[in-house]
């Protein structure tokens, strides 16, 4: 193995490590991170590694913004903002296997996989960590009534516009980076926006949703109040991570579809 290529390994490894120091990971989310590196280095070289990174820093960034103002949040949602193996697979995992394809079997498509992939999972970072600072409580797609900020299957006006600028960056990142034209950007931008907004409508119909037998609350958990939480929607097998996959994998078969196509 040369040099250039252990010293590619040394900082994959390196700013997984530093990422599970700081508390960005958790341990099991920095090998996964690790992995996710490695694939997308063998399928797209340092490119593919700084068009994730462009999707890793600033969803980061943005889970501490006004993280006082948020802490509620921990009460709705399953896990923390330390992010394990599932969430950094959730949002990594589409991205991954189109670094290992690329690797395996050169093509174009790969690009437009990796691109779709990880706006989508940016948009989605976007709009959960900006949209519950929106001054307007959300609205369920559901039910079409208020809900509390941070409830999975809702949507804001603030939300949205977060949406299109997180798959907007990672759309124009991915051309500049890759020498892509507009096209490849708009169908990037587009459908990472479709990907968030799948996202929503699976979070909304088939996501678990549970409610605490002592206090009433909706909520991600499994426990709250020190008791095992009822099911009252959704599959109790979906949690938020799974639906994080399933948006992000069909926004890029989307894509794959569209790249046939045209």
């Amino acid at each position: 193995m040369e040099i250039d290529q252990l010293l590619v390994i040394g900082f994959i490894a390196l700013f997984a490590a530093a990422s599970g120091y700081f508390k960005l990971l958790k341990p099991s989310g920095a090998i996964a991170a690790f992995l996710t590196g490695m694939s997308l280095w063998a399928g797209f070289g340092l490119k593919g590694l700084f068009l994730m990174g462009a999707f890793f820093l600033t969803s980061s960034l943005l889970s501490r913004y006004k993280s006082k103002v948020k802490e509620h949040l921990g009460e709705l949602h399953e896990k923390g903002s330390a992010r394990d193996w599932a969430q950094v697979a959730a949002n990594g995992g589409t991205a991954a296997i189109a670094g290992l394809a690329n690797f395996i079997s050169p093509d174009p498509v790969w690009f437009l996989v990796l691109g779709i992939s990880i706006a989508s999972a940016n948009a989605d970072t976007w709009a959960s960590e900006l949209g519950v600072l929106s001054r307007k409580q959300p609205v369920s797609i559901k039910s079409f009534k208020t809900v509390p900020r941070g409830t999975s299957g809702a949507i804001s006006g603030f939300g949205t516009a977060a949406s299109a600028a997180g798959s907007l960056l990672i759309a124009l990142t991915g051309g500049f980076l890759f020498n892509e034209g507009a096209g490849w950007i708009l169908s990037v931008f587009l459908l990472g926006v479709t990907g968030a907004l799948l996202d929503t409508l699976f979070g909304a119909y088939i996501q678990a949703g549970f409610k605490c037998v002592r206090c009433n609350l909706l909520t991600e958990k499994l426990t709250h109040c020190t008791l095992p939480t009822k099911k009252v929607s959704g599959f109790s097998r979906i949690n938020n991570d799974v639906v994080n996959f399933i948006s992000c994998f069909t926004a890029a078969s989307m894509g794959i579809v569209l790249y046939n196509i045209l």
